[in-house]
């Protein structure tokens, strides 16, 4: 089996690799913009699967793993920031309460051709932030490649008290998932 990774993402590279199996990345060139009138689950389905599909026209004889998260709260998408005032804003909306981290999964077997998918959801609950807090994330982490513009495993996770899910789906890769796709596949 020739296990494929649609990504360019360092933590999904890191979660992967738990699982044991060998792998290549390529990562995948789309357009994740959001159509309008679509909703947060609907929308990192269709981006997984557009991801595992670009990357599948570039490779044969493989098994593509492709995955799309956005954190999102009052039915908004909170993807990437674009900028430092957009990573202010994001943070500001999070601040004191609870919000949903989806994450959209494909896996493409071309021998079998067939596409298995699924979605992760977990709850994940910040503290009260004050613009200093903002400002210390801000500062110690890279939050410009993160929906949500913050990282759980980062120093953001300080002022995180509680979540209910999985874990690894806030950082990119919920491996229960994955896992269970490949198996499927695999079978």
């Amino acid at each position: 089996m020739n296990l494929v990774l649609a990504s360019q993402s360092p933590r999904r590279k890191e979660l992967l690799a738990i699982l044991g199996h060998p792998f290549s990345v390529v990562p995948a060139s789309i357009d994740e913009t959001s159509m309008p009138g679509e909703n947060p689950e609907a929308f990192v389905a269709r981006v997984a699967r557009e991801k595992g599909a670009e990357v599948a026209s570039r490779v044969s004889q493989s098994v593509i793993i492709a995955a799309d998260t956005v954190v999102t709260v009052d039915n908004e998408i909170l993807g990437k920031p674009v900028n430092k005032d957009d990573a202010v804003r994001m943070l500001r909306k999070l601040s004191g309460r609870d919000h949903w981290v989806l994450t959209g999964v494909a896996v493409l077997n071309q021998s079998r051709h067939e596409t298995l998918e699924g979605l992760a959801r977990t709850r994940v609950w910040f503290a009260p932030l004050t613009e200093e807090d903002i400002l210390e994330i801000l500062q110690r982490e890279d939050v410009f490649d993160k929906a949500g513009a913050y990282a759980i495993q980062g120093y953001a996770g300080v002022y995180i008290p509680r979540i209910e899910g999985n874990y690894f789906n806030v950082m990119g890769l919920p491996l229960p998932l994955v896992h269970e796709l490949l198996c499927r596949t695999l079978s």
